[in-house]
């Protein structure tokens, strides 16, 4: 079984190796020393064999990549380390998320309360005009039911203008993950760099180089098998076994034959010992 992962290798570094494989089998052309790819082997197979030789590819670019994890875990840890100063004084800003609290909670509960006002007072006020006479406050409440009406609309109309803009902001705020790769400091530019370069030019290339350059890859396989020579053989076989009527002819089997028992013969008093 094959280890699609080496033990040095970070599960978020992974789509990477991919990445930088992938561009090479794509520019192979461009390279007289893999021009032979599609003869022999394809694209695909070539992809299958080095995925399957992760970590004897990575191991070349070790020493790279060591330095590479040890600059981005440090900026990680510079990086949590102002986010929790950040946190211990966000006390002054407290008022504030509050206060942004509050008016959401308003801004929820306003259409709601106007609304169910504006259906109150519209429906009493109606209600009382058709009294005969009507009392002199029906058209009071029925004008206080329109007004309700109107914060009504007006509320959900700013609810929806606020959504839209906190909407707007959000997306502003986040950042595509190439941006952020783009935004890394110097330092550790340099050292994902320096372990991409070698990774191709100690690894992967060298890798592609040999597997076509492997006579015992034949043309016919779709998909690349390790090869009957390449198995490892035990240090002992398998014991013969043969039929009894295969081998040499056999000597005469020797002959058994029980014991032969007999009974005491008991005779009567005249045999009595003396």
């Amino acid at each position: 079984m094959h280890m699609n992962s080496a033990p040095h290798l970070l599960a978020e570094d992974r789509p990477e190796y991919e990445r930088i494989l992938d561009d090479a089998l794509r520019h192979a052309h461009e390279r007289p020393d893999l021009a032979a790819v599609g003869e022999r082997l394809n694209a695909v197979q070539l992809r299958t064999m080095a995925l399957d030789a992760t970590e004897l590819i990575t191991s070349t670019a070790a020493t790279e990549y060591k330095h590479y994890v040890q600059a981005r875990e440090e900026l990680r840890g510079s990086a949590e380390g102002e986010d929790h100063g950040a946190g211990t004084g966000s006390a002054a800003a407290r008022p504030h998320q509050s206060g942004a609290g509050i008016g959401a909670v308003v801004t929820v509960l306003a259409p709601v309360l106007a609304g169910t006002a504006a259906f109150i007072f519209l429906l009493a006020g109606y209600l009382l005009r058709l009294l005969d006479p009507p009392p002199s406050f029906a058209s009071t409440m029925v004008s206080a039911g329109w007004f309700f009406a109107a914060v009504t609309a007006a509320a959900i109309l700013a609810a929806a203008v606020g959504l839209l803009i906190t909407a707007l902001r959000n997306g502003s705020d986040s950042q595509p993950i190439d941006d952020e790769e783009d935004e890394l400091p110097e330092d550790v530019a340099r050292a994902r760099e320096a372990w991409r370069h070698a990774l191709l030019e100690r690894g992967i290339l060298p890798f592609l180089r040999d597997a076509l350059a492997d006579p015992e890859a034949g043309p016919a396989a779709r998909t690349p098998l390790p090869s009957a020579n390449r198995i490892p053989k035990v240090g002992y076989s398998r014991p013969d076994f043969s039929s009894p009527g295969d081998g040499p002819a056999a000597g005469p089997r020797p002959t058994f034959t029980s014991p032969d028992f007999t009974s005491p013969d008991f005779g009567g008093p005249e045999h009595e010992l003396d």
